[in-house]
């Protein structure tokens, strides 16, 4: 669970980084921003849509879709691909991956140096510009396992 000076840091990242792009600071993408930051679970749009329509009401979905894709652009947010399900979205902007289950879906977020370390292969940096790496691995959770 993120500790109060941490999601305090977030928010003055959150500030930050929308004036250096330019957004104004909207009640609807502060809101979205702090329902992100509670999550444990990287959610979709539409669980977050479902969590702050009581707050906002006449907030629509698309709303709430744009605002958290405009995140990931301006490093607020990660997204984790949904491989085939909606893109879920990770607060946590320092290094680290996951573990998804492939019965129940959920997202674990996992912390490995190994794996912060893995070396790009020669051939793909003659070809491209690596700017991030992330390691997923896919199994079953432990709730599922056990069914």
């Amino acid at each position: 669970m993120k500790s109060k000076l941490q999601k305090n840091e977030m928010m003055d990242i959150f500030y930050q980084r929308s004036k250096e792009h330019g957004l104004k600071i909207t009640p609807q993408r502060t809101v979205i921003y702090q329902e992100l930051l509670k999550a444990k679970d990287h959610p979709s749009a539409d669980m977050i849509y479902k969590r702050i329509v009581e707050k906002i009401p006449n907030i629509s979905f698309d709303t709430v879709n744009r605002t958290l894709l405009t995140f990931s652009k301006i490093g607020i947010a990660n997204i984790v691909e949904g491989y085939g399900q909606p893109k879920r979205y990770d607060p946590d902007i320092h290094t680290h991956h996951h573990f998804r289950c492939i019965r129940c879906n959920n997202i674990i977020d996992l912390h490995n140096k190994n794996y912060d370390n893995i070396a790009v292969p020669e051939e793909i940096n003659k070809q491209f510009t690596v700017l991030n790496k992330k390691v997923v691995l896919e199994g079953l959770c432990d709730k599922c396992r056990k069914r």
